[in-house]
């Protein structure tokens, strides 16, 4: 069953299934505009996700084919995977950062091919075992998801209100989950009056219960050094002093006391940054330290695929600590390891 809230204000969010993905679903948000709705996110490709899709829009009291435009926090496929069936329908207009939007473009362009040999030399470069490291050489395009996502035809600036008509909507830069991700501050009255400063629509940045997922940036062709994880702690800080009255994540449920949640992950990555040193005081590859890291679950319980995720988060924690002076990596070791200083 289609599962619609309404949140107040011309507000609702429906919960689109994700397949075979513990997270369950995404919230897409319906915001209500003088010249028709207009979504944020859209859910991940797929019949089932826009069947719920449809018939909770027509639950909203409209259709697919009535959609003013999207506005999409991430290039994920949990969030943008729809984004172009919505567009067939309705003609709506996409918007993302460009810093999402190049990964779109890039994605679209770049070959199956060159990307498992991209994640093949990387995951070799982190230690990772010749038979976890074997099947990506073997791998078949049909295996990854969202190869052509839709490429938005319009670009969200970060501090400047979008096109609204009727709604004050101001995109706030959020990088750290993404390169571009972006939140969006709904400039409102809350319609219970609760205390803050508006809503925010905090997409994978804030969510009450679980922590985003902090990689490496992955790009085949960029060899930038870059350091997600302290872009997403200044990110963090920011969304803290901004204070909404609720946030409005694109998982789980609406909650209120941002800064107290903005606090609790800040301490959460401290913690556990510290955690990382207290292993390194013997020289360890990123592979190594993920597997001796606390994950939801055992390490020989983790499946394939979030193996990969996790020596990424690996991966990001160290770039962060090498940057802060507290780790570094050891010369001429190779594959690379590290150690703390």
């Amino acid at each position: 069953m289609t599962q619609v809230s309404d949140h107040g204000g011309g507000v609702r969010s429906i919960r689109v299934p994700i397949p075979d993905n513990p997270l369950g679903h995404t919230l897409v948000y319906v915001v209500d505009t003088d010249r028709g709705p207009v979504l944020v996110d859209t859910g991940w490709d797929d019949p089932a996700s826009w069947d719920t899709l449809a018939e909770g829009l027509t639950v909203c009291g409209t259709s697919p084919d009535e959609i003013h435009g999207v506005v999409i926090t991430h290039h994920h496929p949990d969030h943008h995977g729809l984004s172009g069936r919505v567009r067939e329908t309705s003609g709506a207009w996409i918007a993302m950062h460009a810093a999402d939007t190049a990964i779109v473009r890039r994605t679209r362009d770049t070959q199956p091919g060159h990307w498992f040999a991209y994640m093949t030399a990387k995951l070799t470069a982190a230690g990772a075992p010749e038979e976890h490291v074997a099947p990506l050489r073997s791998a078949r395009p049909r295996t990854l998801p969202g190869l052509s996502p839709a490429l938005p035809d319009r670009e969200i600036v970060p501090g400047e209100l979008l096109d609204l008509p009727g709604r004050r909507l101001r995109a706030i830069w959020t990088p750290g989950h993404t390169p571009g991700h972006v939140c969006l501050h709904l400039e409102e009255q809350h319609p219970a009056r609760l205390p803050g400063h508006g809503r925010l629509f905090s997409g994978d940045h804030l969510l009450p219960g679980i922590t985003p997922h902090i990689g490496l940036y992955e790009d085949p062709d960029d060899a930038t050094v870059t350091d997600p994880l302290g872009d997403y702690l200044d990110s963090l800080e920011r969304i803290g002093r901004l204070a909404p009255a609720e946030v409005l994540p694109a998982h789980q449920h609406a909650f209120a006391d941002a800064p107290f949640r903005v606090q609790e992950l800040l301490t959460h990555h401290e913690e556990r940054l510290t955690g990382l040193l207290n292993l390194l005081t013997a020289p360890l590859t990123p592979w190594q330290l993920a597997e001796r890291m606390e994950w939801n679950r055992p390490w020989d319980q983790i499946p394939y695929g979030s193996r990969n995720i996790a020596v990424s988060e690996a991966e990001a924690h160290l770039r962060r600590l090498v940057k802060l002076g507290r780790a570094e990596a050891v010369a001429g070791s190779e594959p690379v390891a590290y150690v703390a200083v």
